[in-house]
This record gives structure tokens, C-alpha cells and sequence, in this order.
């Protein structure tokens, strides 16, 4: 594939994700949750930019496929730190939402990549 992982939509979205989940739990003290949850997000970040470097499409779809694990991850972690009362209703919303948006343009991704192969 090997394109500049900076012009990947999806990896835009996810930086933007994880920009969102830093700012979130800022003052989060329960920090092991804290930190799973960044871990996660930059964990999308990584594999794509990882993935994008990989010599066929095949190789960069595995990286994506692992992304979307941890985006279902991140949304696991958030309902329960909603359950937890981390977030209010209105950030949980927003940072599930993105979480969807981040998951839906990986598979889509996905499929793309698998069609040219």
C-alpha cells in the first residue's frame, strides 16, 4: 500500500477520536480505566498508519481489522465508564457516535481493499 498514513481518512478520524477521549477523561481519576481506553484509541491511530506501510493490501487489511477490534473496545470501555458516570450523557453520545463513524469507515475500508485483491 504504502501511502502516507496522514491522508487515510480513517486514520484522521481516529486521531480525532482519540483527541476527543484524551480531552474526555482529563480529569478521569480512575486511571486504569483512563489509560485502557487512550490505549485503545491510539491503538486505532497506530495500526493503520502501521498497516498502511505493509507491502500488500492483504498484510494492511489485518492492521485494519485489528483497529476495528479496539474501536469495539473503546466502545465497550465507554458504556461502562458511562456506567460509572465518567461521562455525561452528552459526551458519551458524542464519543459512541464517533466511535461508530471511526468503526464504519475501517470496514468500508476493509471491503475496498479486498475488492482490488
Amino acid at each position: 500500500m504504502a501511502q502516507d498514513f496522514r491522508d487515510i481518512i480513517a486514520w484522521q478520524k481516529a486521531r480525532s477520536l482519540t483527541l476527543l477521549i484524551y480531552e474526555a477523561l482529563e480529569n478521569c481519576k480512575d486511571y486504569s480505566y483512563k489509560d485502557q481506553v487512550q490505549r485503545a484509541s491510539v491503538s486505532i491511530m497506530n495500526n493503520i498508519a502501521e498497516g498502511s506501510e505493509r507491502i500488500s493490501d492483504k498484510s494492511f487489511n489485518n492492521y485494519l481489522r485489528i483497529a476495528r477490534g479496539s474501536s469495539a473496545e473503546i466502545k465497550s470501555m465507554l458504556i461502562l465508564g458511562f456506567d460509572r458516570a465518567y461521562f455525561d450523557e452528552e459526551s458519551f453520545n458524542k464519543l459512541f457516535a464517533h466511535t461508530n463513524e471511526v468503526a464504519s469507515i475501517l470496514s468500508g475500508f476493509m471491503k475496498k481493499l479486498m475488492a482490488k485483491g
